[in-house]
């Protein structure tokens, strides 16, 4: 055997980073559950839980960090049976093993939380979560139909939010059971009945806040098929912020809480009051400034002469028109004036070209009986006949002689 003078001797550093390995290396310890009951759950502000896995003969440390914490779809609490999903591993300077946990739910119900999953992938791929489905709400509802328990607190927030905000709104309430097997019938039974008479112009349908099972009516085909084939825009109140069920998915709304879809229901009267007075203010302010604008002008047409003297105005523009009569006929006088001249230069200028004025002068004019001019001796024969035209005559001739 080996003397203890001849091992070496661990840092407490390497025997914790040693066994760390060895759990590590583990494949069962990689992906494990555990189940057990919740105790010193406590939350701090940077968002990791802390908590200890117990049952009646052993505890387990347990962590989960900040990005698995915000998936959990409920509160845990201590003395709550949980099913835990994580792996197991040495925190090496405390030297202490512990779960660091991915996903925990509620013992009993991961058989639920499962058939939510394949519900879930089923109606997506068919599209029923598509937001090309989804209707718009109206700005202004008339009446609003409420799907819910008749006797849970949910249908009381509801109310009283919906006359505090739009009082106007009629509330159509449509008491079903949210709970139990005969909820989602009746939830889908007053769905229907909603759109066949047309009772209202938006649908509200949801409860108050509970455990997945409590909420499953919310999460039912029956329930979600309804939802989608609604005319009427459906608003899905189920819980409290963190629960989500297939009925939001589904909804043309998801309201975080009851309270929550009453607010998005109806605008609020408050806020539209300011607004519309706002809008009255600067409507009379419009209105104020166009009356100014059209007094003024109606005060300078008032003050024109044409109404203050009419007669005086006649004369004026009676001697405006005198004038402008003048200066027509002056103008008129001037261009006939100038276009006889012009004329009696034209004409002059005519006349001086004239043959008959050439003829005036003495000269005339020889033409051989076809009316040719006789431009020289070449155009003529002796004893040829002759035209000759004089300023005022025609002499009929015989040539006797060319020279």
């Amino acid at each position: 055997m080996s003397s203890r003078a001849e091992r070496r001797a661990l840092e407490v550093t390497e025997l914790n980073e040693h066994i760390k390995l060895l759990l590590d290396g583990d494949p069962l310890l990689a992906n494990i559950l555990v189940r057990g009951e919740v105790s010193n759950y406590k939350s701090y502000p940077s968002g990791h839980r802390y908590f200890t896995l117990k049952d009646a003969e052993s505890s387990l440390k347990c962590v989960m960090f900040k990005s698995a914490a915000d998936k959990l779809r409920f509160t845990p609490d201590s003395g709550m049976k949980v099913l835990a999903s994580g792996r197991i591993s040495v925190y090496p300077r405390d030297g202490a093993y512990q779960l660091y946990v991915s996903e925990m739910t509620a013992d009993g119900v991961g058989d639920l939380y499962a058939e939510f999953e394949r519900l879930k992938q089923k109606l997506e791929s068919e599209g029923l979560f598509d937001e090309a489905h989804k209707k718009p709400l109206p700005r202004i509802p008339g009446a609003i139909a409420v799907v819910t328990s008749g006797a849970g607190a949910a249908v009381h927030d509801i109310i009283r939010i919906l006359r505090s905000r739009w009082s106007p709104a009629k509330v159509v309430i449509l008491p079903v059971r949210v709970q139990g097997e005969e909820a989602p019938r009746e939830i889908v039974s007053a769905i229907k009945y909603a759109n066949l008479h047309r009772v209202a112009d938006v649908i509200i349908t949801g409860r108050g806040g509970g455990s997945i099972e409590d909420l499953w009516a919310f999460n039912d085909e029956r329930v979600a098929r309804a939802i989608y084939e609604s005319e009427l825009p459906v608003i899905s109140a189920v819980g409290h912020e963190p629960d989500v069920t297939i009925a939001d998915f589904v909804a043309d709304r998801r309201a975080s809480t009851p309270s929550n879809a009453a607010e998005i229901a109806v605008p609020d009267m408050s806020e539209a009051l300011a607004f519309l007075s706002e809008a009255g203010s600067r409507l009379t302010y419009s209105v104020t400034r166009r009356l100014e604008s059209l007094n003024q002008r109606l005060d300078d047409i008032a003050a024109k002469k044409v109404l203050t003297s009419p007669q005086g105005y006649v004369e004026l523009r009676r001697s405006a028109l005198e004038r402008l009569s003048e200066r027509l006929g002056f103008a008129a006088l001037r261009g006939s004036g100038a276009k006889r001249e012009s004329l009696s230069r034209l004409a002059a200028s005519l006349d001086a070209l004239s043959p008959l004025r050439v003829l005036g002068r003495g000269y005339a004019i020889t033409r051989k009986p076809d009316g040719t001019v006789v431009r020289s001796g070449a155009d003529i024969t002796v004893g040829g006949r002759v035209t000759v035209r004089l300023a005022k005559n025609e002499l009929d001739c015989v040539v006797e002689d060319i020279r």
